[in-house]
């Protein structure tokens, strides 16, 4: 009678719930689930044996568990004798400081209609939102625009929210709230207390951001509701903008919808949030279908099937073997996609070209497949009467491999006997850019901690990585963007490592034997095998380094659990290159580099554009003008190492500074020519004004200082100038005369001559300055200024 589903589809399965009834001395059997406030659920064993089909269906799940759950603050509650979990002191003590901190009124545990202006369900949000971001920002995680980190950002935009709009707060409310939290949970979670710097620097980094949005988002709504029709209906594709690009979750919509009248269309907003899924999911399945538009995953029906026909688990040990091809691999299981068969599992018992993009498991291989960050291997398989099979990639699920592709020739029938031909050749660069992505992870330690600051709140803390035929991306927690000298240190690390031709080595360890190496970095929170595998960049052997785990000398090496593949020597990277550093969140950085071949290109790359740049720094003025200006272009899209790249960058910054510095003297030189012109004519004009064209282009500070000079010198006419540049086609007038000199207005002479043009500018009676679009009308405005 009592079943318990995730939703729709998926894992579920009996459950048994334990209630508790507040009131007590009754039989409250049937108030059970009934939504009554003394009657509460304060544990529930869930037996995870079936699996919800698309059709309705429950198929049995190969593995069957027991899912178990206790209410913590439910259970308080019951300790404490309090109606609701927020009145308990888990959270009582953070009420009293959103209070102090935002200047609301007292929590009073109002609910629905009476909680005016739902103060008290701001402060509910608040305290369970900075507890959520707290833990899990002290975990590892941070808000962010994907994932995991875009649930947290929605969490934290919700709580800033409720503060700022119901609870009066002021920017920056949010972060203060961390101490008080630290203090109440920190002697059971540790960790709360040892990261509260870099919790509230996260937090108060997101919500400053935020708050930056928020004034936007909320002007965006009105104008958006300004165009809403007569049935007041604000639209979904509207709301899913305000979510989508301002961050507002939609429950915040809705409030602001009702406040001023009018209703979301959630339905609507719901179908462009499926139509986003869709095409996310639709993304996924065509990297896994090899844009055939099948489904190739292996779900719980499928592994399920597997197990019951008895298809024994892929033995993938032999991936760690080198230009060697596997022989005596059986092809266990034939997969078509799911959907594909008539029971829908997607498994057949033979598969050919016709088939399009199928899938083999095996009983042992040595392609490896996608994990770790490691993209997986590519190559053939050969069945023994000649028919092959190109694997365009290789995926795992659970202990079972699924190499996906397309059958190039002949049929494979189950339980054929076939060899595994990986491409070795694209596997090289894949191994050389995980072997160094290791070497990295030390070098940054090395650079940032060990030879650092001595900032002891920062550690470097690996956050993700990718590897592929082309480049290594590595995700590390620090709190600022890395300086010049130390993207130079780390690349010279690296680099070192290469040069010593340091060997690798690798070796399967009891679990807790290794995790007592001093100098073993793994990644927070991963949970590895027992027995894992440990890897090395060390001229010590693992087995020689666990006789002594704890010797301070390991600490110059790189020791990592890994379960990819690896170069044998560092030398075989040949080189390294430090493409790239950036921010990717609140205390996350990204390198990006190469090795191998792309290094050595990088390299040279470099050591070329170094030497254009020089030849460059020989020129001067005009023609050093323009190169700054093509070697700019040009750097932005050159793969060199970002050090080098900043040191060229000042390099151009440098010239820059030069061409102004000749520019500023050519200007004074021409102005002072200019400006002698100008006195000539003056001079041998008749009457009190003087109308001339001069030659300094459009170049204000030219034309301000012949003004200035002309004016000094003449202060018995009045002045009217025009200097045009053909390139930008367009001209400058400008009007002045000494103060003392009242016979004209110089306003009402530019203004009147340039009349009918477009120019747009003004000024006084003793000087004004218009600039004009269209160099063909220099001569009218010349003979109306005369006529005037």
């Amino acid at each position: 009678d009592n079943f318990w589903e995730m939703g729709a589809t998926g894992p579920c399965g009996p459950c048994t719930e334990i209630h508790y009834d507040r009131i007590g001395g009754r039989d409250a059997a049937y108030l059970v689930n009934a939504d009554v406030p003394d009657v509460i659920e304060i544990w529930n064993n869930v037996f995870i044996q079936f699996n919800r089909e698309a059709d309705g269906s429950l198929r049995s799940l190969p593995a069957q568990h027991v899912d178990t759950g206790m209410g913590f603050e439910r259970l308080t509650s019951i300790l404490q004798n309090k109606d609701s979990n927020y009145d308990t002191d888990i959270f009582m003590p953070i009420f009293k400081v959103i209070q102090e901190v935002t200047g609301a009124r007292p929590y009073s545990g109002k609910v629905g209609k009476e909680d005016e202006g739902f103060v008290d369900m701001a402060y509910r949000v608040v305290a369970d939102h900075i507890r959520t971001l707290s833990f899990a920002i002290a975990d590892g995680a941070v808000p962010s625009s994907d994932g995991r980190g875009y649930v947290l950002r929605r969490v934290l935009r919700r709580a800033v929210r409720y503060g700022r709009q119901n609870l009066g707060a002021e920017l920056g409310f949010f972060s203060k709230l961390v101490p008080i939290l630290v203090e109440l949970m920190s002697g059971t979670f540790p960790e709360l207390k040892s990261q509260q710097d870099h919790i509230t620097a996260v937090i108060k980094d997101e919500e400053e951001s935020f708050s930056r949005t928020l004034d936007k988002g909320l002007q965006k709504f009105k104008d958006l509701a300004s165009k809403a029709g007569d049935d007041k209906v604000f639209s979904g594709e509207d709301a899913h903008f305000l979510y989508t690009s301002m961050g507002f979750p939609v429950d915040l919509t809705e409030l602001m919808a009702e406040e001023v009248g009018m209703t979301v269309d959630i339905q609507g907003f719901e179908a462009k949030m499926q139509e986003e899924k869709e095409l996310s999911a639709a993304a996924h399945q065509a990297k896994m279908s090899g844009g055939s538009g099948k489904d190739m995953r292996l779900v719980a029906e499928q592994t399920a099937a597997l197990v019951s026909q008895g298809v024994p688990t892929t033995d993938d040990s032999a991936k760690y073997v080198w230009n060697q091809d596997l022989t005596l691999c059986k092809a266990c299981a034939l997969f078509v996609g799911r959907g594909e068969t008539e029971d829908g599992i997607g498994f057949t018992d033979s598969i050919s070209v016709e088939d399009g993009t199928i899938g083999i498991i095996l009983d042992k291989t040595s392609f490896y497949g996608e994990a770790g960050g490691q993209i997986y291997d590519i190559g053939t398989i050969v069945s023994d009467e000649g028919a092959t099979m190109n694997v365009e990639n290789v995926q795992i699920y659970g202990q079972y491999i699924l190499h996906i592709g397309t059958i190039v020739n002949g049929s494979f029938k189950r339980n054929a006997n076939v060899k595994c031909c990986v491409d070795y050749v694209r596997r090289a660069p894949i191994a050389s850019n995980h072997t160094m992505t290791h070497v990295l992870n030390y070098a940054l330690k090395d650079v940032l901690v060990t030879k650092g600051s001595g900032d002891s709140t920062q550690s470097v803390d690996q956050k993700g990585s990718l590897v592929d035929e082309t480049k290594l991306r590595f995700d590390f927690s620090w709190g600022s963007g890395l300086t010049t000298d130390q993207l130079d240190a780390v690349e010279k690390i690296v680099s070192g490592i290469i040069n010593d031709a340091v060997p690798v080595d690798a070796f399967v360890a009891r679990l807790d034997n290794a995790k007592k190496i001093s100098s073993l970095r793994a990644v927070f929170g991963e949970v590895y095998p027992d027995p894992v595998r440990v890897v090395a960049v060390s001229p010590t052997p693992i087995n020689k380094i666990l006789e002594n785990p704890q010797d301070p000398s390991w600490n110059q090496y790189s020791i990592e659990f890994c379960g990819g593949t690896h170069l044998s020597n560092t030398k075989d990277a040949k080189a390294f290159v430090l493409l790239q550093e950036e921010g990717i969140a609140k205390g996350i950085r990204r390198i990006t580099g190469v090795t191998m071949d792309d290094a050595v290109a990088a390299i040279k790359a470099g050591e070329e554009f170094e030497k254009k740049v020089a030849d460059a720094g020989m020129l001067e003025g005009l023609e050093l003008e323009d190169a700054i200006k093509k070697l700019t272009v040009e750097l932005n899209s050159t793969s060199i190492s970002a050090a080098l790249k900043v040191k060229i960058r000042d390099t151009l910054s440098g010239y820059g500074k030069k061409v102004v510095a000749w520019k500023k003297e050519k200007a004074a030189e021409m102005a002072a020519e200019v400006t002698a012109e100008v006195i000539a004519t003056a001079e041998r004009t008749e009457g009190d004004k003087v109308i001339c064209r001069i030659d300094v282009g459009c170049d204000t500070k030219a034309v301000k200082a012949v003004q200035q000079a002309v004016g000094k010198a003449i202060k018995d006419k009045a002045f009217f100038l025009v200097s045009a540049d053909d390139a930008s086609d367009r001209y400058i007038v400008v009007t002045f005369c000494h103060k003392s000199f009242a016979s004209v207005d110089c306003d009402a002479w530019a203004s009147s001559a340039i009349e009918g043009t477009g120019g747009k500018g003004g000024g006084k009676k003793d000087s004004a300055q218009y600039t004009v679009s269209g160099t063909s009308t220099i001569d009218s405005v010349l003979e109306k200024a005369k006529a005037i």
